[in-house]
């Protein structure tokens, strides 16, 4: 699939422009990222490749909106992150963007179902459509009948599909996905991830995944190599 190009690029839903990143630790200042540039199309799957400590959770953390670049723009849907306060740039995490991570980080009291229901509770969806929607997209994932599990109760692979539906539910323009197979056996890996692809390009969304595996990689649309903080075409 890979191939396209930023020039392909007809109705972008996220912008980055001109990104670093620096942290300071007492009088030393650390660049992870360096002058990034990054357009991705509404519906595109992108994958963002690298070595370990090559700053692609820092790239995640900025485009998720959980931390703010040192220079540079980030936007989503055209509203750029800067112009957003604290309280705003979480309003815009619960609604417009879904994570989903190499674990799966259920909240082991909790059944498939209410973990699900958790990020339309904090957006205030409508518990009966929040419970229909719930339903019908683990329904999609094979799950009708572990609705009541505990994530105890369910294998490495239900856990993860579970985590991908928790994404989805409030309709995310956007859904980053950190390693979400890595800790998973081949087979589980590619069913979890041919879910993913279907879930969010099916239904128009955006997805932008960070891989250490060129399987996956040659899956999407695009391919960037994150390296020494720049980013590039890989």
């Amino acid at each position: 699939m890979a191939g396209r190009t930023e020039n392909d690029v007809k109705n972008p839903v996220l912008q980055v422009q001109g990104v670093s990143k620096d942290y300071v630790d007492g009088e030393r200042k650390l660049r992870v990222l360096t002058d990034l540039d990054l357009i991705v199309d509404r519906a595109e799957f992108v994958a963002i490749i690298g070595q370990s400590g090559s700053g692609k959770s820092t790239l995640m953390h900025l485009i998720g909106a959980l931390d703010r670049p040192t220079s540079g723009k980030v936007l989503l849907d055209g509203q750029n992150y800067a112009t957003l306060s604290d309280r705003e740039l979480a309003r815009l995490r619960s609604r417009s963007i879904g994570f989903v991570y190499q674990f799966h980080h259920l909240l082991p009291e909790f059944t498939a179902l209410e973990n699900v229901l958790l990020p339309a509770m904090i957006a205030r969806v409508a518990q009966a459509e929040a419970v229909r929607m719930a339903e019908e997209l683990l329904s999609r994932v094979g799950l009708a009948q572990r609705l009541d599990h505990r994530p105890t109760k369910l294998s490495g692979g239900e856990q993860q599909r579970v985590a991908v539906v928790r994404a989805v539910i409030n309709n995310p323009s956007l859904i980053l996905a950190d390693e979400p197979t890595g800790n998973l056996d081949t087979g589980t890996a590619a069913d979890v991830l041919q879910f993913l692809i279907d879930i969010t390009k099916g239904s128009g969304r955006t997805l932008v995944m960070v891989t250490h595996d060129p399987g996956i990689a040659k899956r999407a649309d695009r391919v960037f190599k994150l390296e020494s903080g720049r980013l590039k075409t890989a």
